[in-house]
């Protein structure tokens, strides 16, 4: 960039692209389970029928923010991403394969579960007028995301032989599996697989990119400018740009969203999205199940005495569920059973819940000799919640017995030096709505860094057979099987499942259609 982010500029931006939402009215793009679903043709450069600038407000990651959003560890260069980037597709429990395609037009999985062909839209280019093709895709996941440090990318690379992966023309991709997998199509089209240009090694505002927008300006921890790519595959977007700001704190955000300075913001906390119920001009559009964030605490098993079982177990008993879904979420979020994946088909809801035991919770830490032991929580606003649990959490623990204290962390700088993150010995964390037996191969299996310790062959081999598993009552019973040891044996606390608290102007629509709400791409949404 050869200036710095003007902030007092994307308010006047922000002015004049409301002034031009007199031009029409504003059209919600149709869903479908296909991208090109909007009844446009791809590429066309064909004119959206409403216009304007949508400026949105996020949680971001302060200098840390990236460009590179294989590497990027904050939810905004996830986001910044999703409206720069073409996406191989969207998880969409509504489509045929349970999936909505992006710049692929399907997949296809041989009968014997050893390969995976991805299919390449055609038609789809670059902003700089080139032609996506296979090669693309063999680079954006061989080359970068295998080599990401964040879990989420290195989960096509665990499941998938990427060094054997080949081009079968322009057109087609051909993914050998590492052990067969029934359910790859889930793991590529979770919405963050987003695909750049082959030989790509350096991210910058200028480089070629394939999604909704073109990125004109960009400033780590301030914002983020689009303008909208009129040859974007599938449909044009609706807007004419789009700004993303970095908002840390919950109520300047739905400040800057009641005053008119910008039109949506993300993941509010609770007390604030009570403040806007009867807003006049807002309106409130949490997220539904299965797309609820799961908020934990990691205990590491590689740190004593979170080697103990028991201890372990002492720790998932003594946290109140129900309290913290009341006192923090106001009722507005579901109790967790220390289990991922709530509402997705894999998830094991045959488990019993376990029960908020305090005395039993004392019982255990002493018969492990850790009664009165000492341990700090790190923890960190990457979304709202995480820190107001994290401190009940703690009178939990002192009430069974644990001298326990909070250490917070600026926002966007719990995840920032993963290796640290990934050694404390009790860390907050979120999970990403994605179902069950992925999460765990993504976070957990063969003693991941994410694992925090855990590692247990018999597990993954039970996951892996459900995933491998074409008859669904099978892999449920597999999949359930793997679940009940993670729930009697793991290191993961997790209490409760909140909506995304998002917040938008009224007129505003579309971005929900978009899925993946928790990192909204904004490729339908539009202005009234």
């Amino acid at each position: 960039m050869s200036r710095q982010f003007d902030r007092r500029a994307f308010l006047r931006r922000g002015a004049a692209g409301a002034a031009a939402l007199a031009v029409g009215p504003g059209l919600l793009a149709a869903c479908s389970t296909d991208e090109s679903g909007s009844g446009r043709q791809p590429g066309s450069g064909s004119s959206p029928r409403s216009g304007g600038t949508l400026r949105a407000a996020f949680v971001g990651g302060g200098a840390s923010e990236t460009l590179d959003f294989f590497n990027g560890p904050s939810a905004l260069d996830l986001v910044r991403a999703r409206a720069w980037h073409g996406t191989l597709g969207n998880l969409d429990p509504s489509g045929p394969d349970g999936v909505r395609y992006g710049v692929l037009k399907g997949i296809d999985i041989a009968d014997d579960l050893s390969s995976y062909t991805l299919h390449v839209r055609p038609g789809v280019r670059f902003t700089d007028g080139s032609e996506l093709t296979s090669a693309d895709i063999l680079h954006s996941l061989s080359a970068l995301a295998a080599k990401s440090t964040l879990p989420v990318y290195r989960l096509a690379a665990a499941n998938f032989d990427l060094a054997h992966a080949r081009a079968d023309g322009d057109l087609k991709v051909v993914l050998p599996t590492l052990r067969p997998i029934a359910d790859g199509r889930m793991i590529l089209c979770q919405g963050n697989f987003l695909v750049v240009k082959d030989g790509t090694r350096s991210f910058r505002a200028s480089m070629p990119s394939c999604g909704p927008f073109r990125l004109t300006e960009f400033t780590a921890g301030q914002g983020a400018a689009f303008a909208r790519y009129d040859d974007h595959y599938g449909h044009v977007p609706h807007l004419d740009g789009l700004e993303l700001r970095s908002i840390a704190d919950s109520t300047a955000r739905a400040g800057a969203l009641t005053s008119g300075e910008i039109d949506f913001a993300h993941d509010l906390s609770p007390v604030t999205a009570r403040t806007l119920a009867d807003h006049a001009g807002v309106q409130l559009v949490p997220t539904k199940s299965p797309y609820l964030v799961g908020l934990s605490f990691q205990m590491n098993m590689g740190v004593a005495p979170f080697d103990d079982a028991r201890v372990r177990e002492a720790f998932k008993l003594a946290v109140d569920r129900e309290a913290m879904v009341r006192t923090v979420f106001y009722g507005n979020a579901e109790v967790g059973n220390d289990l991922p994946g709530l509402g997705f088909p894999d998830y094991a809801e045959s488990l019993p819940q376990r029960a908020h035991d305090p005395e039993r919770a004392r019982e255990l830490l002493k018969e492990a000799g850790a009664d009165g032991m000492k341990v700090r929580l790190t923890t960190g606003p990457e979304t709202p919640g995480m820190v107001e649990m994290a401190t009940l959490y703690v009178e939990d623990l002192k009430k069974a017995g644990v001298r326990a204290s909070v250490r917070e962390l600026p926002a966007g700088q719990l995840y920032a030096d993963f290796a640290g993150y990934a050694a404390l010995p009790l860390a907050g964390s979120y999970q990403m709505p994605i179902p069950a037996l992925s999460t765990y191969q993504m976070n957990t299996a063969g003693g991941a860094p994410s694992a925090f310790g855990w590692n247990r062959s018999g597990t993954d081999t039970l996951v892996a057979e459900a995933r491998a598993e074409s008859d669904p009552a099978k892999a449920r019973e597999l999949g359930t099987r793997a679940q009940r040891t993670r729930w009697a044996e793991g290191n993961q606390v997790l209490p409760v499942f909140k909506p995304n608290l998002n917040a938008q102007a009224e007129g505003v629509g579309g971005i929900r259609d978009d899925l993946f709400e928790q990192f909204p791409g904004f490729s339908q949404a539009s202005l009234a």
